[in-house]
């Protein structure tokens, strides 16, 4: 499996909302964002790039990276901005 690496120096979760349907995978990874630590960051495997959820992440002061897998879900990882 294609991964990308996490912010450095942080421990990751893994919320994997393949299958669900909408709202449902927001609803989960949002959840798991509120109990996400300051050196932690959130492994998100999903069926379709979450075009919704990057504006929400850039407006609550979060990073993240994402990547097509070769079995056509995403990876996002995410992480608080230590600069914000």
């Amino acid at each position: 499996m294609t991964t990308i690496p996490a912010c450095p120096d942080h421990d990751h979760r893994c919320c994997d909302v393949s299958g669900m349907q909408p709202p449902e995978p927001m609803v989960r990874i949002l959840e798991a964002l509120d109990t996400l630590g300051p050196d932690e960051s959130l492994r998100v495997l999903i069926d379709r790039e979450p075009f919704p959820l990057y504006n929400i992440l850039a407006r609550n002061g979060y990073r993240h990276r994402t990547a097509a897998l070769p079995d056509l879900r995403y990876e996002v990882m995410i992480w608080l901005d230590p600069a914000s």
